[in-house]
């Protein structure tokens, strides 16, 4: 039970950002139990590890974003730093330069995460495609009943013109 719940808050932490799934630096170092100044020290101590698709830096604007969508409360939750934001491989990467019991712990925590969303990802895209393909059997099912509808209510029409002529021809 709490390998679910360790996985769940981390899970909430996990944002979507540049088209990839990362992490801020504060919600790491808060899992790590580390002070996130402490965190970014490593990272630019070792800043040789961490290449633009490990690890990029949030701009003004993205933390706009992320605020307007209620992704992180407020600018000051950040600290007042622009953050930075980790990749899968960041992330893994993290795990070498903060080399602590809990950071060796929560990173594997983190990766089994990540495993579970992309197994979820599969699982969700497949089920995708079955709807879309149930939906397109739908569509075309609908428009030949349309087109029977239509072609009834039009011989209906007929007929009822028919009827009202001979009635007519009948007063």
């Amino acid at each position: 039970m709490d390998e679910l719940i360790v996985q769940g808050e981390i899970n909430s932490k996990i944002l979507t950002l540049r088209g990839k799934q990362v992490m801020l630096d504060r919600d790491l170092a808060e899992l790590y139990c580390v002070i996130p100044r402490r965190l970014r020290e490593q990272v630019k101590r070792n800043i040789k590890r961490f290449p633009e698709d490990f690890m990029f830096q949030l701009s003004e604007n993205e933390i706009e974003v992320m605020v307007s969508q209620n992704a992180i409360p407020s600018k000051q939750h950040l600290g007042g730093a622009l953050p930075y934001a980790f990749t899968e491989q960041g992330i893994y990467m993290l795990a070498t330069v903060l080399k602590s019991d809990v950071a060796i712990d929560v990173n594997i925590a983190i990766m089994r995460t990540f495993t579970k969303l992309r197994e979820f990802s599969k699982h969700y895209n497949a089920l995708a495609k079955k709807l879309i393909e149930i939906d397109r059997k739908h569509d075309k099912q609908y428009k030949e009943l349309k087109k029977s509808l239509d072609a009834l209510v039009l011989e209906s029409a007929l007929v009822d013109e028919k009827v009202m002529g001979f009635l007519k021809d009948e007063s």
